[in-house]
């Protein structure tokens, strides 16, 4: 684990599954239905048990889901969280269909329902960079800008945990927080 620092916020980046990590709400990959499926968004479901799912489908029914960028939450059930809120990040198509500024919604909207919440500490895992094949780099820079961002326009998020599970996404928040690439991006936004 490495701890960094925006403002009063600490940062950490850690490599490991996101069901154990203790934080007020734990950030779920979800997809539009919020049914569960494969990645991040079966092992929540799985390790929270039935009262996320039965949520989730009182959402469903009420709205039909979740929209690709929005965020909405649930009851964390068995996690070592309050909440779970879950998020839709966007299928990667060469960066043709406003990936970009939907994975960066992800976010911002993840951040403003935690702030709502009254969240102190919060778990992301790498939005949209297993199945939907968003590039682990770009998904990174914009996790990053997103969230330093929002953190100079909000306080009361004291921890912001990103749960890598695998060592590219480990090494890849690790080296872009050390060299605080996420400041600046050498004049590219990535989410423009």
């Amino acid at each position: 684990m490495k701890t960094f620092r925006i403002g009063d916020t600490r940062l950490e980046v850690i490599k490991g599954d996101i069901t154990k990590c203790q934080a007020d709400i734990i950030v779920n990959a979800a997809n539009t239905s919020l049914l569960g499926g494969g990645g991040v968004d079966g092992a929540i479901h799985r390790a929270g048990g039935q009262d996320i799912l039965a949520e989730c489908m009182e959402i469903r029914n009420k709205q039909g889901g979740c929209a690709v960028g929005e965020a909405v939450y649930t009851t964390a059930g068995r996690l070592p969280a309050r909440y779970v809120i879950h998020t839709v990040g966007p299928v990667w198509n060469k960066g043709e269909q406003n990936e970009r500024q939907l994975l960066g919604s992800c976010y911002l909207n993840t951040m403003e329902l935690a702030h709502k919440l009254q969240g102190r500490s919060i778990a992301f895992p790498n939005i949209s960079t297993g199945i939907y094949r968003f590039p682990k780099e770009l998904a990174a820079d914009i996790a990053l800008q997103a969230v330093a961002g929002f953190l100079q326009q909000r306080t009361g998020l004291e921890e912001i945990i990103f749960v890598c599970y695998d060592d590219e996404n480990y090494n890849l928040y690790l080296n872009r927080l050390q060299a605080d690439a996420y400041k600046e991006c050498s004049g590219n936004d990535p989410l423009s």
